[in-house]
């Protein structure tokens, strides 16, 4: 299992996920620091131009599977700075895995309002509706999630400052709108594991899930 943005408040959430599965038998989590912590079934390899993963890629063969959870608000970024991180990083990674591992699965997380089309307003959600389908017209078991709230329920943090105050700020918001939208809310545990139930689909569909469809894959 091939590991992309594992120290960001999702990735900690599908590591952990992943882990804890008996199935798993490795995690190698690519990274441009270390993780600052240890497991068994934990290797990194530390890497920092992710524009150019083909110095490592010897290290990414022998993966069934990839979860890529590496993104960034586009929020105080400008268009290419964002471009790059969301669409050239994650082709990237994409490029290099499936060449070494065929039949690979290819999770990405995306997110709630991505424009398929690429066509919409939004200059964001253009750039991820891009990365979603040239990942999906690729060579491999590719799913795109598209998660809305995403509550951390393990301790999990997110790198960018102002989100960890809006998830102190809103943490107790949580049950209630799970229960009055449960649709719309999902949680790090449940990514985790909707993405290791991905890999147990073999490429069949659908390829594009939102937050219901990946609480559905939890279950």
């Amino acid at each position: 299992m091939i590991l992309f943005g594992a120290s960001g408040m999702v990735g900690q959430g599908v590591l952990r996920a992943c882990l804890e599965d008996p199935e798993v038998t490795e995690v190698l989590a690519v990274a441009r620091r270390p993780l600052g912590r240890t497991a068994a079934k934990l290797r990194e390899v530390l890497h920092a131009d992710f524009t150019d993963l083909t110095p490592i890629a010897d290290d990414l063969g022998g993966a069934d599977a990839c979860f890529y959870c590496l993104g960034v608000s586009a929020a105080g970024r400008d268009a290419a700075e964002y471009e790059t991180i969301t669409y050239t990083y994650t082709l990237e990674a994409a490029r290099v895995v499936a060449a070494e591992n065929p039949g690979l699965t290819f999770v990405y997380v995306s997110g709630e309002g991505t424009d398929s089309t690429e066509q919409g307003r939004s200059a964001w959600a253009r750039v991820k509706g891009r990365t979603e389908n040239a990942l999906l017209a690729m060579d491999m078991h590719a799913y795109a999630f598209r998660p809305g709230w995403i509550q951390p329920v393990h301790g999990e943090t997110s790198g960018t400052r102002w989100y960890r105050v809006m998830y102190r700020l809103t943490s107790w918001l949580y049950p209630v709108i799970r229960r009055v939208a449960p649709r719309y809310v999902t949680s790090t545990e449940q990514v985790g594991r909707a993405m290791l139930a991905a890999t147990r689909l073999h490429g069949a569909g659908p390829h594009v899930l939102r937050t219901a469809e990946i609480n559905r894959l939890a279950a």
